[in-house]
């Protein structure tokens, strides 16, 4: 069986869940004993392990979804041996539904997240959302199976498109690796980056993206405990305003309280794992989440979580045993905030008791969601496609 995995990211340019889980899936797949022969292709520069697709000559100026469109047909071409294409995001699937209907291939589709449950995303592409929208609508309604990310994600893929057939909608959770996301004690690491080890801190990681409801928690943390520190590992903004409004936000809230530290960058493992491991809770305050695969990291390196009970997350973090969960309703921002505020001040008040909520997050971890059975899943799924298609 030879599969063509085509993925907009690829180490070393990995800045969201979806890369993460592309990068953890394939090693995981090539680890099986009857791995299937993998062929990466990736957007951007060559690789060593993966073949990179730059943006096409005379697109180099065009609109960002217009440049993905093209490097997912210079994708297509390369995929002329593939017995099945595996495409991420939709960034990519133009690439999986073109070499489909080219070259005959099979295609998955991985559901990482839905173009109409992410309006804001014209802001960042303008006229492309469309384009991007009209992509994935195209290549879920054609291709041979859909893999959702979780129970949430499939309910979302059956509600946005209701013309699929719910039996090749099937899911498959994601993630995490828990040796590399395992608790790592290195104060020095964290006071490093400017956060003091020993205060307790709330920690948030992610991007600047209304998705993952920065904005919410920023909004929370005037509710917080004076003697609690705030961490904010952002950065990546999907636009120049969304950088400012968090810019801003924080300028603001430091001019009131200490220990509010914006670090703007995407860290490397080594001082990222540390960095989580020593907050006393990790909070996830998003809008819009299939799974996030942050709170499985959270978990893995022992801390507690707190996030929104939306999409998949109340399929990651159990309330109550590895973390808590807040309502999100969008009519009521400000409930939200305070109920984010709320939950995480009960456990920066509590540290013995978010101890105990990360031990048995990393226990849930390590029974639940380890890649080796995700890649078995997966190739299952590969198998039943191609039996289809015999």
């Amino acid at each position: 069986m030879r599969v063509g995995v085509v993925t907009r990211e690829w180490p070393p340019d990995v800045y969201g869940g979806a890369g993460v889980h592309v990068e953890h899936l394939v090693a995981a797949l090539r680890g099986l004993p009857d791995a299937p022969d993998l062929d990466v292709h990736c957007f951007g520069a060559p690789r060593a392990d993966a073949t990179g697709h730059g943006v096409p000559p005379g697109l180099q100026s065009a609109n960002g979804a217009l440049q993905a469109v093209g490097t997912d047909v210079e994708i297509a071409a390369a995929l002329a041996d593939a017995d099945l294409v595996h495409s991420h995001t939709w960034y990519a699937n133009h690439a999986g539904h073109l070499a489909a209907l080219v070259h005959g291939s099979g295609h998955v589709v991985t559901a990482h997240s839905l173009e109409p449950r992410r309006p804001w995303k014209a802001d960042q592409l303008g006229g492309g959302y469309r384009l991007s929208s009209w992509v994935e609508r195209t290549a879920y309604a054609s291709a041979d199976a859909v893999i959702a990310v979780s129970r949430g994600m499939r309910a979302d893929v059956l509600e946005v498109y209701p013309d699929l057939d719910p039996a090749k909608v099937v899911v498959v959770g994601n993630g995490v690796d828990a040796q590399a996301y395992r608790p790592v004690e290195a104060p020095d690491v964290v006071r490093s980056l400017g956060v003091d080890p020993d205060r307790p801190y709330a920690l948030f990681v992610g991007r600047i993206t209304r998705q993952k409801g920065l904005m919410h928690l920023l909004a929370a943390a005037e509710q917080l405990p004076a003697e609690a520190g705030l961490v904010l590992c952002a950065g990546a903004a999907d636009t120049p305003t969304e950088r400012a409004q968090v810019a801003d936000a924080v300028a603001e809230l430091q001019t009131r309280r200490s220990g509010i530290v914006w670090i703007e960058q995407m860290l490397p493992r080594q001082q990222l794992v540390p960095l989580i491991t020593g907050a006393t809770v990790f909070v996830v305050p998003s809008v819009y989440e299939p799974l996030g695969i942050v709170n499985l990291e959270a978990a893995a390196c022992g801390t507690a979580v707190v996030a929104s009970a939306v999409g998949g997350i109340p399929e990651v973090v159990d309330d109550g045993r590895t973390g808590l969960l807040v309502p999100y309703a969008p009519s009521d921002p400000a409930a939200f905030a305070a109920g984010l505020a709320a939950r995480t001040s009960e456990l920066l008040a509590d540290p013995a008791r978010a101890a105990a909520m990360g031990v048995a997050g990393r226990e849930r971890v390590l029974a639940e969601f380890g890649w080796p059975a995700i890649a078995a899943q997966t190739v299952e799924v590969y198998r039943s496609v191609l039996a289809a298609r015999a």
